[in-house]
Protein backbone atom coordinates (compact mmCIF):
# COMPACT_ATOMS: atom_id res chain seq x y z
CA UNK A 1 0.00 0.00 0.00
CA UNK A 2 2.80 2.43 0.89
CA UNK A 3 4.45 1.68 -2.46
CA UNK A 4 1.17 2.37 -4.26
CA UNK A 5 0.70 5.72 -2.49
CA UNK A 6 4.28 6.72 -3.29
CA UNK A 7 3.80 5.73 -6.92
CA UNK A 8 0.62 7.81 -7.15
CA UNK A 9 2.39 10.82 -5.70
CA UNK A 10 5.21 10.48 -8.21
CA UNK A 11 2.79 10.20 -11.12
CA UNK A 12 0.70 13.15 -9.88
CA UNK A 13 3.71 15.41 -9.31
CA UNK A 14 4.96 17.54 -12.19
CA UNK A 15 8.20 16.07 -13.53
CA UNK A 16 9.67 19.42 -14.51
CA UNK A 17 8.31 21.75 -11.83
CA UNK A 18 10.15 24.69 -10.37
CA UNK A 19 12.79 23.84 -7.80
CA UNK A 20 10.77 24.75 -4.70
CA UNK A 21 13.73 24.23 -2.37
CA UNK A 22 15.87 26.68 -4.30
CA UNK A 23 13.00 29.16 -4.39
CA UNK A 24 12.76 28.91 -0.61
CA UNK A 25 16.50 29.48 -0.26
CA UNK A 26 16.12 32.66 -2.31
CA UNK A 27 13.28 33.71 -0.01
CA UNK A 28 15.40 33.07 3.08
CA UNK A 29 18.32 35.04 1.65
CA UNK A 30 16.27 37.88 0.18
CA UNK A 31 13.71 38.91 2.79
CA UNK A 32 16.26 40.45 5.15
CA UNK A 33 17.93 42.56 2.45
CA UNK A 34 14.89 44.22 0.89
CA UNK A 35 15.37 47.92 1.62
CA UNK A 36 12.89 49.35 -0.89
CA UNK A 37 9.44 47.85 -1.24
CA UNK A 38 7.56 45.20 0.67
CA UNK A 39 7.57 41.41 0.24
CA UNK A 40 4.27 39.97 -0.93
CA UNK A 41 3.54 36.27 -1.28
CA UNK A 42 1.27 35.31 -4.15
CA UNK A 43 -0.30 32.01 -5.17
CA UNK A 44 0.00 30.31 -8.56
CA UNK A 45 -1.93 27.06 -8.85
CA UNK A 46 -1.32 26.30 -5.20
CA UNK A 47 2.35 27.30 -5.24
CA UNK A 48 3.29 30.18 -2.94
CA UNK A 49 5.92 32.48 -4.43
CA UNK A 50 7.68 35.69 -3.50
CA UNK A 51 7.14 39.08 -5.06
CA UNK A 52 8.24 42.57 -4.04
CA UNK A 53 5.83 45.49 -4.29
CA UNK A 54 7.24 49.00 -4.49
CA UNK A 55 4.72 51.82 -4.47
CA UNK A 56 5.07 54.78 -6.79
CA UNK A 57 6.44 57.91 -5.16
CA UNK A 58 3.47 59.77 -6.62
CA UNK A 59 -0.21 58.88 -6.75
CA UNK A 60 -0.50 56.65 -9.79
CA UNK A 61 -2.70 53.99 -11.38
CA UNK A 62 0.23 52.62 -13.40
CA UNK A 63 1.76 49.25 -12.56
CA UNK A 64 4.78 47.30 -13.76
CA UNK A 65 5.45 43.57 -13.47
CA UNK A 66 9.22 43.03 -13.35
CA UNK A 67 10.73 39.69 -14.37
CA UNK A 68 14.26 38.46 -13.67
CA UNK A 69 16.57 36.27 -15.76
CA UNK A 70 17.57 32.61 -15.55
CA UNK A 71 17.79 31.28 -12.00
CA UNK A 72 17.71 34.65 -10.23
CA UNK A 73 15.23 36.26 -7.81
CA UNK A 74 12.96 39.36 -7.70
CA UNK A 75 15.53 41.56 -5.97
CA UNK A 76 18.52 40.66 -8.17
CA UNK A 77 20.96 43.56 -7.95
CA UNK A 78 21.61 43.81 -11.68
CA UNK A 79 18.82 45.18 -13.87
CA UNK A 80 15.94 43.84 -11.75
CA UNK A 81 16.45 45.82 -8.54
CA UNK A 82 17.32 49.08 -10.34
CA UNK A 83 14.21 48.78 -12.52
CA UNK A 84 11.80 47.93 -9.73
CA UNK A 85 13.12 50.70 -7.45
CA UNK A 86 13.90 53.50 -9.90
CA UNK A 87 10.73 53.15 -11.94
CA UNK A 88 8.82 53.93 -8.74
CA UNK A 89 10.38 57.41 -8.95
CA UNK A 90 8.89 57.74 -12.44
CA UNK A 91 5.31 57.13 -11.34
CA UNK A 92 5.17 53.33 -11.55
CA UNK A 93 3.99 50.89 -8.89
CA UNK A 94 6.31 47.95 -9.45
CA UNK A 95 5.82 44.29 -8.61
CA UNK A 96 8.90 42.12 -9.12
CA UNK A 97 8.02 38.43 -9.06
CA UNK A 98 9.84 35.14 -8.63
CA UNK A 99 9.78 33.09 -11.82
CA UNK A 100 10.10 29.29 -11.92
CA UNK A 101 13.70 28.20 -11.42
CA UNK A 102 15.85 25.10 -11.57
CA UNK A 103 19.04 24.06 -9.81
CA UNK A 104 22.04 26.36 -10.30
CA UNK A 105 23.71 24.06 -12.85
CA UNK A 106 20.67 23.99 -15.17
CA UNK A 107 21.24 25.25 -18.71
CA UNK A 108 19.08 27.82 -20.49
CA UNK A 109 17.39 25.15 -22.59
CA UNK A 110 16.54 23.11 -19.47
CA UNK A 111 13.95 25.75 -18.62
CA UNK A 112 11.65 24.96 -21.54
CA UNK A 113 9.42 22.55 -19.51
CA UNK A 114 8.89 25.30 -16.91
CA UNK A 115 7.31 27.78 -19.32
CA UNK A 116 3.76 26.47 -18.74
CA UNK A 117 4.16 27.58 -15.10
CA UNK A 118 4.66 31.20 -16.12
CA UNK A 119 1.05 32.20 -16.95
CA UNK A 120 -0.28 31.42 -13.46
CA UNK A 121 2.41 33.59 -11.87
CA UNK A 122 1.79 36.40 -14.33
CA UNK A 123 -1.95 36.25 -13.72
CA UNK A 124 -1.43 36.31 -9.95
CA UNK A 125 0.80 39.37 -10.30
CA UNK A 126 -1.68 41.18 -12.53
CA UNK A 127 -4.54 40.37 -10.15
CA UNK A 128 -2.55 41.75 -7.22
CA UNK A 129 -1.88 45.04 -9.03
CA UNK A 130 -5.52 45.37 -10.05
CA UNK A 131 -6.52 44.87 -6.42
CA UNK A 132 -4.44 47.97 -5.67
CA UNK A 133 -6.65 49.94 -8.12
CA UNK A 134 -3.89 49.81 -10.74
CA UNK A 135 -5.36 49.47 -14.22
CA UNK A 136 -2.53 50.41 -16.57
CA UNK A 137 -0.05 47.52 -16.42
CA UNK A 138 3.15 46.88 -18.37
CA UNK A 139 5.83 44.20 -18.19
CA UNK A 140 9.57 44.89 -17.94
CA UNK A 141 11.62 41.72 -18.19
CA UNK A 142 15.29 40.78 -18.42
CA UNK A 143 17.01 37.91 -20.24
CA UNK A 144 15.06 34.63 -20.11
CA UNK A 145 12.41 36.50 -18.15
CA UNK A 146 11.82 38.53 -21.32
CA UNK A 147 11.38 35.34 -23.33
CA UNK A 148 8.96 34.05 -20.70
CA UNK A 149 7.06 37.35 -20.90
CA UNK A 150 6.77 37.11 -24.69
CA UNK A 151 5.61 33.51 -24.33
CA UNK A 152 2.90 34.60 -21.90
CA UNK A 153 1.73 37.52 -24.03
CA UNK A 154 1.61 35.43 -27.21
CA UNK A 155 -0.38 32.58 -25.73
CA UNK A 156 -2.80 34.15 -23.25
CA UNK A 157 -5.56 36.72 -23.21
CA UNK A 158 -4.34 39.77 -21.32
CA UNK A 159 -4.69 43.51 -20.98
CA UNK A 160 -0.98 44.32 -20.64
CA UNK A 161 -0.31 47.68 -22.30
CA UNK A 162 3.36 47.32 -23.25
CA UNK A 163 6.40 45.07 -23.00
CA UNK A 164 9.98 46.14 -22.34
CA UNK A 165 12.31 43.25 -23.14
CA UNK A 166 15.89 43.70 -21.91
CA UNK A 167 18.58 41.41 -23.30
CA UNK A 168 16.03 39.08 -24.89
CA UNK A 169 17.30 36.31 -27.15
CA UNK A 170 15.49 33.98 -29.53
CA UNK A 171 17.68 30.94 -29.06
CA UNK A 172 15.14 28.28 -28.09
CA UNK A 173 14.78 25.64 -30.78
CA UNK A 174 11.28 24.90 -29.54
CA UNK A 175 9.24 27.48 -31.47
CA UNK A 176 6.53 27.78 -28.81
CA UNK A 177 9.06 29.37 -26.44
CA UNK A 178 11.14 31.24 -29.03
CA UNK A 179 10.70 35.00 -28.64
CA UNK A 180 11.00 35.69 -32.38
CA UNK A 181 8.00 33.42 -32.91
CA UNK A 182 6.13 34.84 -29.93
CA UNK A 183 6.59 38.38 -31.25
CA UNK A 184 4.56 37.40 -34.32
CA UNK A 185 1.53 37.11 -32.02
CA UNK A 186 2.12 40.31 -30.04
CA UNK A 187 0.66 43.63 -31.16
CA UNK A 188 1.09 45.83 -28.09
CA UNK A 189 4.04 48.27 -27.98
CA UNK A 190 7.34 46.42 -27.51
CA UNK A 191 10.73 47.90 -26.64
CA UNK A 192 13.52 45.43 -27.42
CA UNK A 193 16.59 46.86 -25.67
CA UNK A 194 20.03 45.33 -25.38
CA UNK A 195 23.72 46.18 -25.10
CA UNK A 196 26.14 46.26 -28.00
CA UNK A 197 28.30 43.82 -26.00
CA UNK A 198 25.40 41.64 -24.96
CA UNK A 199 25.43 37.84 -25.03
CA UNK A 200 26.00 36.40 -28.53
CA UNK A 201 22.57 34.76 -28.43
CA UNK A 202 21.01 38.21 -27.98
CA UNK A 203 23.06 39.91 -30.68
CA UNK A 204 22.77 37.07 -33.20
CA UNK A 205 18.97 36.90 -32.94
CA UNK A 206 18.27 40.64 -33.11
CA UNK A 207 17.30 40.45 -36.79
CA UNK A 208 15.06 37.43 -36.16
CA UNK A 209 13.25 39.29 -33.40
CA UNK A 210 12.81 42.34 -35.60
CA UNK A 211 11.45 40.18 -38.40
CA UNK A 212 9.08 38.45 -35.99
CA UNK A 213 7.70 41.85 -34.99
CA UNK A 214 7.51 43.18 -38.55
CA UNK A 215 3.72 43.52 -38.31
CA UNK A 216 3.96 45.60 -35.13
CA UNK A 217 4.42 49.29 -35.92
CA UNK A 218 5.00 50.01 -32.23
CA UNK A 219 7.95 47.61 -31.94
CA UNK A 220 11.31 49.31 -31.41
CA UNK A 221 14.87 48.08 -30.94
CA UNK A 222 17.35 50.17 -28.96
CA UNK A 223 21.02 49.30 -28.53
CA UNK A 224 23.02 50.81 -25.67
CA UNK A 225 26.58 51.28 -26.84
CA UNK A 226 29.27 49.24 -25.04
CA UNK A 227 26.79 47.78 -22.53
CA UNK A 228 26.94 44.14 -21.47
CA UNK A 229 24.03 41.82 -20.70
CA UNK A 230 23.71 42.92 -17.07
CA UNK A 231 24.29 46.66 -17.60
CA UNK A 232 26.65 46.52 -14.63
CA UNK A 233 28.36 49.81 -15.46
CA UNK A 234 26.59 52.66 -13.64
CA UNK A 235 26.41 54.80 -16.79
CA UNK A 236 24.91 51.92 -18.77
CA UNK A 237 22.42 51.19 -16.01
CA UNK A 238 21.34 54.84 -15.96
CA UNK A 239 21.00 54.87 -19.75
CA UNK A 240 18.86 51.74 -19.56
CA UNK A 241 16.53 53.28 -16.98
CA UNK A 242 16.27 56.56 -18.90
CA UNK A 243 15.39 54.78 -22.15
CA UNK A 244 12.73 52.68 -20.43
CA UNK A 245 11.15 55.65 -18.66
CA UNK A 246 11.11 57.83 -21.76
CA UNK A 247 9.73 55.12 -24.02
CA UNK A 248 6.93 54.23 -21.60
CA UNK A 249 6.00 57.91 -21.28
CA UNK A 250 5.77 58.11 -25.07
CA UNK A 251 3.60 54.99 -25.33
CA UNK A 252 1.30 55.58 -22.39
Amino acid sequence: MRFLILLCLIVASPLNATNAEREQRWVDQTLDIIFDGEPVFLDADGHRFLSIFTESETTSNKGMVVLHGTGFHPDWEQVVQPVRVEMATHGWNTLSIQLPILEKSAAYEDYIPLYPEVPARMQAAIAFLKNQSIDTIVVVAHSQGATMASYYLANNEHDIKALVAIGMSAQHKETSVNSAESLKQISIPVLDIYGSRDFPTVLETADARQQGAAHNKTYKQVVIDSAYHFFDNTDHENQLLDVIAQWLDEQL
